[in-house]
């Protein structure tokens, strides 16, 4: 069973070393791990829309300019992770993956003041929730980046997003969590298999 989320941290995205901020505190999260059996980065999310594409952006970023060996990521431009493929996906990850680590990547809506920022739970990601969907949750750690503001035709607020601020954030997220994993895979007492 899943734990409800926990706000661990939370950093706007254009704030000087939001980066390495967030590395830091990811790795405090992952540390009292000493040995990940798998560890899975799920992005979660869709290409046809620029609010929603922060999930497939990172891992897009993750496969293509970071050499993470011994890490699983799914969700991608070419192959995303989202609404109709979901339940796939989490079956795969569990029948593919003994006993994984998820780290749950994907985009939120919420208060204007709050557009911009990066959040890290522990605990998971309940995709789908800001448009209303009611989506399986999923991972043992999440991050979401607030996109743009809630409350009102969900959709279209979505689809008008600004893609500078999504590719900000996904710039952020994924060297944050390149720089967590290769800071961990060099201390002895946290193995990737």
């Amino acid at each position: 069973m899943l734990q409800e989320k926990k706000l661990c941290f939370s950093i706007e995205s254009d704030k000087p070393n939001s980066a390495y901020l967030l590395s830091n505190e990811i790795i405090n999260m992952l540390k009292d791990y000493a040995d990940i059996n798998q560890l899975v980065i799920l992005c979660i999310g869709t290409d046809r829309s620029t609010g929603d594409c922060l999930g497939p952006l990172v891992g897009d970023k993750l496969t293509k300019n970071f050499n993470l060996k011994g890490v699983n990521i799914y969700g991608t431009l070419e192959n995303p992770v989202h609404a109709k493929n979901l339940d796939d996906y989490i079956d795969l990850i569990y029948k593919k993956h003994f006993d994984p680590y998820i780290l749950a990547i994907d985009a939120s809506l919420g208060k204007v003041e709050n557009i911009g920022k990066i959040n890290l739970y522990e605990g998971p990601i309940f995709p789908g929730a800001g448009v209303n969907k009611k989506l399986s949750p999923i991972g043992n750690l999440s991050i979401t980046g607030i996109v743009n503001m809630s409350g009102f035709m969900e959709y279209l607020i979505l689809q008008n997003t600004r893609l500078s601020l999504v590719m900000k954030m996904a710039d952020v997220i994924s060297y944050s969590l390149y720089l967590s994993i290769k800071r961990l895979s060099i201390n002895s007492s946290f193995t990737l298999r």
